[in-house]
C-alpha cells in the first residue's frame, strides 16, 4: 500500500480508501468481513456519511479494537427521515447526529469532520451562515475532530468553500468523465441510468484549476465517484469508445492535484481486493489514455499527468513539473513556499530541458512540454 500526506493536516491516507455506503442495511457479519479485510490490506482511511443508526453501530462494533489504525470521514449535517438519507442545515439537528455517530462508532474523535454535501450557494449559506460550519470549528478546538473537511460534487461551489480559510481538506467527485463535462452540466444527473452524459469537451478549465488551488493552499482531497457508479467499467454506459478497468479510473483520479486518497465503495472482501489490486498494475495496466482516446482533440494542448512522455534523456519528472507549474501559474507572483519546496525538490528541473523533443513525439495530446519547461523555468527560477 502507498501512503500520502492529506494536504497540511499532518495525517496520512492509503491511496485506497474505502467508501462504507455500500454496507448500509448489510447484515453485521458482511460488514465485520469487509472492514476487517479492508484493514488487513493496509486501507487506513474511511468514509461513513450514512445517518442510519445500525450501520453506524455496525462499522463502530467491527472497529473495536482497531479503531487507532483508521482516518474517519464522519460528516456533520447527514441526517436521515423515515430511515432514507437526507441533509439538514439545522445546527441542532447537525449536533445531534454527529454526536450519534461518535456514541455508535463506540469513538471519542472523528479524523474529518465533512461539511456535509456543499454543491450550491443554497448549500454554501445553508453551512457558512447558519452556524454549522462554527459547530465545526468548536468540535475541532474541542478535539473531538482533528480536521475540518467538506463534501461537494460542484467546482465552482467547492471553490468558494476552499476560500472561506475553514477546511482543511475535501472529498470531491472526480473521474474523467465529470472533468470533462460542461460547467454548467450536474454531472450527479448523469449516473441516472436512464440519461446520457453531454457531450465531452477535455479537460473542463474550471475543474483542473479547482485541483491546483487545492494544492497550492494544502487542501487535500479525497475522492468520491470514482468508478462513475460503475458506468464508466461498463461497455454499455461508458461515455468513452471503450469501458475503462478500476485500476484505470484509480489511477486517473490519483493523478490530479491535491488527491491523496480514493474511497472505493465495497461491500465485500472481494471488492476490497479487487480495488487494492491497484498498488500491484503494472504502468501499462494503469494507463487511462487509451480508454479516452476517443477524446483525444478535446484533450489536445492539455497535461493529464499521464507519463507517456518518459523517460526524459534530462530525467526530467515532466508530469510533476507540468503539475507544480499550473499551479503556479494561478498567481504567478505568490506562488506558495510549499510548492516551490516540491519544485526545488526535483531531480532535474525545466532548465534541464535539451528541447530534443522526444517527450512531444510520445505525449498523446499533443501538450507543447518544450515550451511548458521553458516556462516552469522561468516562474521558479531554475
Amino acid at each position: 500500500m502507498q501512503y500520502r500526506p492529506v494536504g497540511k493536516t499532518g495525517m496520512r491516507a492509503s491511496v485506497i480508501g474505502l467508501g462504507t455506503e455500500h454496507l448500509d442495511r448489510k447484515p453485521y457479519a458482511v460488514v465485520e468481513e469487509t472492514i476487517h479485510a479492508a484493514l488487513d490490506h493496509d486501507i487506513n482511511i474511511f468514509d461513513v456519511f450514512m445517518p442510519g443508526r445500525e450501520v453506524r453501530e455496525n462499522i463502530g462494533r467491527a472497529l473495536q479494537g482497531r479503531r487507532d489504525q483508521v482516518l474517519l470521514q464522519g460528516h456533520i449535517g447527514a441526517t436521515d427521515i423515515g430511515q432514507q438519507y437526507d441533509i439538514s442545515r439545522d445546527p441542532a439537528v447537525a449536533k445531534r447526529y454527529f454526536e450519534d455517530l461518535l456514541r455508535f462508532l463506540k469513538t471519542d474523535y472523528i479524523d474529518f469532520g465533512m461539511l456535509f454535501f456543499i454543491d450550491s450557494d443554497e448549500d454554501f449559506r445553508g453551512v457558512f451562515e447558519t452556524g454549522i460550519a462554527d459547530y465545526a470549528v468548536q468540535l475541532k478546538k474541542q478535539g473531538h475532530i482533528r480536521a475540518i473537511g467538506a463534501s461537494s460534487h460542484n467546482p465552482t461551489t467547492a471553490k468558494r468553500v476552499v476560500e472561506t480559510g475553514i477546511v482543511d481538506m475535501l472529498m470531491f467527485s472526480i473521474n474523467p468523465a465529470f472533468d470533462m463535462t460542461p460547467i454548467d452540466s450536474d454531472v450527479l444527473t448523469m449516473l441516472d441510468e436512464n440519461k446520457k452524459y453531454p457531450a465531452l469537451i477535455g479537460v473542463e478549465p474550471t475543474r483542473a484549476a479547482f485541483y491546483s488551488l487545492c494544492e497550492r493552499r494544502g487542501v487535500g482531497i479525497t475522492v468520491m465517484k470514482t468508478l462513475g457508479a460503475g458506468k464508466l467499467l461498463s461497455g454499455e454506459h461508458t461515455p468513452f469508445d471503450a469501458p475503462l478497468t478500476v485500476g484505470q479510473c484509480i489511477h486517473y483520479a490519483l493523478s490530479r492535484p491535491a488527491v491523496a486518497s480514493v474511497m472505493i465503495g465495497a461491500k465485500t472482501s472481494a471488492q476490497v481486493r479487487e480495488a487494492v489490486a491497484y498498488c500491484s498494475l503494472t504502468d501499462a495496466e494503469r494507463d487511462y489514455t487509451g480508454a479516452i482516446s476517443g477524446q483525444k482533440d478535446g484533450f489536445r494542448g492539455s497535461c493529464v499527468y499521464c507519463n507517456h512522455c518518459q523517460p526524459c534523456p534530462s530525467n526530467i519528472d515532466i508530469a510533476s513539473v507540468t503539475k507544480y507549474l499550473d499551479i503556479a501559474k494561478l498567481d504567478p507572483l505568490h506562488i506558495p513556499q510549499s510548492i516551490r519546496q516540491h519544485y526545488d525538490a526535483q531531480s532535474a528541473h525545466g532548465s534541464a530541458c535539451i528541447a530534443c523533443g522526444s517527450c512531444a513525439k510520445r505525449c498523446p495530446f499533443g501538450v507543447d512540454i518544450i515550451e511548458n519547461m521553458k516556462q516552469a523555468a522561468e516562474l521558479f527560477g531554475k
